[in-house]
């Protein structure tokens, strides 16, 4: 089918661009960092109610708490809010997951609170672009299709996750559940500030690494101390000069901190670092040269050092059924009078975690905006109703096209093409 016999369902969501916005700024004017688990429900009643009209079952799931150590070495756990899954014919041909979290990287005491108007087409605010405007135009474009004749040829799953910003540990088991069952992901994570989307994705691990040694007086028994700090200090030089010995592999020391009074020698010192990698067979790479470095460190006397934490999130690459995806976004992007490339990126988010599990995905699928993860976060007003219309015009090509290239590819993790279908708009 040509894309007009789409346009009068797409031309709806024109009229949808007011609401779409007062929603956006609604949900954004709620803080909902990770760990205040109060906010973070408050959007999920929001979009519960937002989605009501959907006509899915509306499932509640409180997740696991976070689990983290803390500057003294201690593990405690965080609540966090709870997950809200959606679902609507389950038994249609063709399955389609889609994912937006619902918390932000503002904590609840943050001074990043409210949203401000930059100029006619841009606003201000936390989490406009990461992700408050992408769960609009995700709902809007599903409501699009829904009210389209081609609804029942595709079943639908939506997971509002609350721990996305800190890698979805407590939500990643709903993604491999839904793995499981769905055919493609769109993901609503904000396009790059250009438009363009995100392709191939580093993978990721987070660490933290405590060391305690003894205290001593400074001056009188100096001797008799063993200093942590000077161990970890160690071990992030060492840790730091692994940059550029392997392609594709970056190692962040992020976070330091110990000692107190500058008259003891300090006993504990906790650092936290992040890996970023390209390939899934680099982390045994990095593992070996860390288990290396630990060795060290415990190898000198009065020093203990545990480490904490792993890889959570495994490389997403290109296989040919997401290029094939890519290309039919591309050409519906043509169709919109959008011109759509994508490029790799060091950052990782749902969709690595979704192409881990062999289902192909587009994980850039929300608004247009940048400088996420600060206080200059924007969006442009423009790219809800725009961005919907992509989305939309993507699932009624999915409803309406040869689709085979999708559903006999999932058994094999190569995801080899086996119809060579062309572009769908």
């Amino acid at each position: 089918m040509s894309s007009e016999t789409f346009a009068p369902w797409l031309e709806w969501l024109d009229t949808q661009q007011t609401m779409m916005l007062e929603q956006t700024i609604a949900l954004a004017s709620i803080n909902s960092g990770t760990l205040h688990a109060e906010g973070v429900n408050r959007v999920a009643d929001a979009l519960i109610e937002l989605a009501s009209g959907l006509g899915g079952v509306v499932e509640r799931l409180p997740v696991a708490p976070y689990v983290s150590v803390n500057t003294q070495g201690v593990k405690q756990e965080s609540a966090l809010g709870d997950a809200v899954r959606i679902a609507k014919r389950p038994d249609a041909p063709l399955q389609v997951f889609f994912c937006g979290h619902m918390d932000t990287v503002f904590p609840k005491d943050s001074a990043f609170q409210t949203v401000t108007w930059l100029d006619d087409n841009t606003i201000n605010g936390p989490g406009v672009a990461d992700l408050k405007g992408g769960l609009l135009v995700m709902l809007k474009a599903i409501e699009a299709f829904e009210r389209s004749p081609w609804a029942d040829q595709i079943g639908w799953q939506i997971l509002f996750n609350p721990d996305e910003e800190i890698g979805s540990p407590s939500s990643a088991a709903l993604i491999a559940e839904a793995a499981e069952k769905v055919d493609v992901g769109m993901i609503y994570e904000p396009c790059m500030p250009d438009g363009n989307l995100a392709g191939a994705r580093k993978g990721s691990g987070n660490f933290t690494l405590v060391v305690n040694g003894k205290a001593a007086h400074a001056g009188r028994e100096h001797h008799l101390g063993r200093n942590a700090i000077r161990a970890v200090s160690d071990f992030v030089s060492a840790l730091d000069d692994l940059n550029g010995q392997r392609d594709g592999v970056t190692i962040n020391p992020g976070f330091i901190r110990g000692g107190g009074a500058v008259n003891i020698v300090p006993d504990l010192c906790t650092m936290r670092f992040n890996i970023r990698l390209e390939r899934t067979e680099d982390e045994s790479w990095c593992t070996q040269h860390i288990d290396a470095l630990l060795h060290q460190l415990n190898s000198r006397d009065g020093i203990h050092a545990e480490l904490h934490g792993g890889f959570g999130r495994k490389p997403k690459q290109l296989t040919p059924a997401n290029t094939q995806l890519f290309e039919w976004l591309k050409a519906c992007g043509n169709a919109l009078g959008m011109s759509l490339s994508w490029q790799p990126t060091g950052g990782c988010c749902d969709g690595n975690n979704l192409a881990a599990a062999g289902i192909p995905n587009i994980d850039t699928l929300g608004v247009q905006g940048g400088s996420i993860h600060s206080d200059q976060e924007y969006m442009f007003v423009n790219s809800l109703s725009e961005r919907a219309k992509l989305s939309a015009l993507l699932l009624m090509k999915l409803a309406t096209e040869d689709t085979r290239w999708l559903t006999t590819t999932k058994i094999s993790t190569t995801k080899t093409s086996t119809t060579g279908d062309k572009p769908c708009c």
